[in-house]
């Protein structure tokens, strides 16, 4: 058993779980892989959640999810196989894209390497989906959720369909997943921070999803079966996406209510810290491995450290940064003293 928390401040008491039994502060939050909470049941404050104009949202949401519901069982056509010599993921999005590694390596590399790197994307959509499923559910038609646990249902519903279905490519095409390399992050003590973070943390998960969802579903190099997937994964993840902005807005007003600047500053620099981790779970040595290329430690550290990896990260989270940073949650870097 993980040792107790240890007392960060009046706030947080926010400790990472690393797989070799390591406490860390939080703000320490280290750079490896999509990160989510480990949840436990906690309420909203009353009121929080039940204006009138989020109200009105949810109803629109929940009437869309009905509207488009389909049955993911149904509604794919699984061919037998996929070409092995085609590309599985658009060349733009692989990892070594834009970089002198990635000019080193021939067609036939590269076109390995996009097979693997979106067996990662799936694998990376089943662990973080598993995630935030367990949270979402933890808050179902608890205090405070009233108003929300009506698309909670819907969300709930859709997750579990997007799960099964990047499974099922990831074990038809590839006969398996990659193993979940998540860091497991403890409870925040303060109720509103806990549920802010833990909503945020599925926001930008999903948005970033999303943008690799939104190119691959109109990508004509790939095949059918993946464009599929993709576009409808994007249709579903539009109205998740929405959801989770409001929830984001509406819970984060409620920590500004506190009137602690210096809290405010440490979410900011939290949330900063997850998507530069987040994005790193893109870079895996196990793909690099599958793919045939030498050295794959090396190759990772190399490309976390080129230029224009971190244009390209930038440019996927920056619908969520300049989101973040519109609506307050986002606060300037403060120089240390």
């Amino acid at each position: 058993m993980p040792p107790p928390a240890r007392q960060a401040d009046r706030h947080f008491t926010l400790n990472i779980w690393n797989r070799s039994n390591r406490w860390r502060a939080w703000a320490a939050l280290p750079a490896k892989g999509i990160i989510m909470l480990q949840t436990s049941t906690v309420p909203a404050s009353p009121g929080v959640l039940a204006q009138p104009a989020f109200a009105r949202a949810i109803d629109r949401l929940s009437q869309l999810s009905v509207d488009g519901y389909y049955n993911p069982y149904r509604s794919f056509d699984w061919p037998d196989a996929i070409d092995a010599d085609s590309w599985w993921m658009s060349p733009e999005l692989l990892s070594v894209s834009g970089t002198e590694m990635g000019a080193e390596l021939d067609e036939d590399t590269l076109r390995r390497l996009a097979k693997w790197e979106s067996i990662n994307f799936y694998s990376l959509n089943v662990h973080g989906i598993r995630e935030l499923l367990q949270a979402v559910i933890a808050r179902l038609h608890e205090p405070g959720y009233e108003v929300a646990s009506k698309f909670f249902h819907h969300f709930v519903g859709e997750e579990n369909d997007h799960m099964w279905f990047f499974a099922e490519f990831c074990m038809r095409y590839a006969g398996k997943l990659y193993p979940d390399r998540q860091v497991r992050i403890e409870t925040a003590t303060d109720p509103a921070i806990e549920n802010f973070l833990t909503f945020a943390r599925i926001t930008i998960f999903e948005e970033i999803v999303d943008f690799y969802n939104t190119a691959m579903g109109s990508d004509e190099r790939l095949d059918p079966a993946i464009r599929k997937i993709n576009h409808v994964h994007h249709v579903d993840e539009s109205r998740h996406i929405a959801f989770g902005r409001k929830l984001m807005v509406l819970l984060h007003d409620e920590l500004r209510a506190k009137g602690d600047e210096a809290l405010l500053d440490k979410v900011s620099e939290y949330l900063r810290r997850y998507m530069t981790a987040s994005v790193r779970g893109f870079y895996s040595p196990d793909v690099y491995r599958d793919a045939g290329i030498a050295e794959p430690l090396v190759l990772r550290r190399r490309l976390m450290a080129d230029p224009a990896r971190a244009a390209f990260d930038a440019k996927v989270l920056r619908r969520t940064t300049d989101f973040m940073t519109a609506t307050g949650i986002l606060r300037p870097v403060r120089e240390a003293a």
